[in-house]
């Protein structure tokens, strides 16, 4: 079995790391707007579950808390 040189994989990762450059930029380029919502939702947080308002708040105005 032969060994394959340092060289020989600097090359083929620095292939591999421009095909996946240029397929972001492809995805990018065809739906701008679909691309900064995809990004704006993974730093979005969590949706919080609604909470009742309880028994003390029921017809009481906000003033008088």
């Amino acid at each position: 079995m032969t060994q394959l040189s340092l060289a020989t994989l600097l090359i083929v990762a620095g292939v591999l790391v421009a095909l996946v450059v240029l397929a972001v930029v492809f995805v990018v380029m065809r739906d701008r707007a679909r691309t900064v919502r995809r990004v704006e939702a993974a730093f979005r947080g969590p949706v919080r579950p609604p909470k009742t308002a309880g028994n003390e708040q029921y017809y009481r105005p906000y003033w008088t808390r």
